[in-house]
């Protein structure tokens, strides 16, 4: 049985160059490497060089995909124009950012490409309209207070009626609630006077 993706050594890279060289198939590969087919798949497709396969360069640049992948990335202006490009298409930073690792072997994170659209922003640039979130409504602060929590129309206890306040019926209850550090968990308590 083969095994998902894993990081070939320079040995089993020889083996796969010998077995291609001898005209088997990728699955026969697999099957004799004791590594899946998709791994022999992007092994022969990303470490080929001008010559076709050779175990000696493909081992040189995988190493050098590992070296540069420990570095951070640079906002080039090509990696610019196929963040901005994406974005157009309506994907998000989080997509974008996959894709670039997936596709074109680079790292940069979704928060760097939202600080791009925002940075683009504050120059009067549109890249921010290419959002999801845009139109998305958020929590609005009324004189810089959170509405958070607040009851629509909510009487005050004040205003309660003194039949209440005498607590001389059946089922007129007082609860509170507690809520946990970090909203954890949350303790409702009760208090029936009857």
């Amino acid at each position: 049985m083969t095994e998902g993706y894993r990081q070939l050594t320079e040995e089993q890279r020889c083996q796969i160059w010998a077995l291609k060289k001898s005209d088997w198939s990728q699955r026969a590969i697999a099957r004799e490497t004791a590594v899946s087919q998709p791994t022999i798949s992007r092994e022969l497709a990303r470490n080929r060089g001008g010559n076709g396969y050779r175990y000696k360069q493909a081992q040189q640049m995988a190493e050098e995909r590992r070296r540069l992948a420990k570095e951070p990335t640079k906002m080039l202006p090509k990696t610019i124009a196929l963040i901005e490009c994406k974005l157009k298409l309506q994907w998000s930073p989080e997509q974008i950012s996959g894709w670039l690792e997936q596709e074109e072997n680079l790292l940069i994170s979704h928060e760097t490409i939202y600080l791009h659209v925002w940075a683009d922003k504050q120059h009067g640039g549109a890249l921010y309209e290419n959002l999801r979130r845009r139109d998305r409504p958020y929590n609005k602060r009324a004189n810089g207070k959170s509405t958070r929590g607040h009851i629509k129309n909510a009487i005050s206890i004040e205003q309660r009626p003194q039949v209440v306040d005498d607590k001389s019926r059946i089922g007129d209850w007082e609860i509170d609630t507690v809520i946990g550090k970090g909203h954890s968990c949350v303790l409702y308590t009760s208090f029936n006077p009857s």
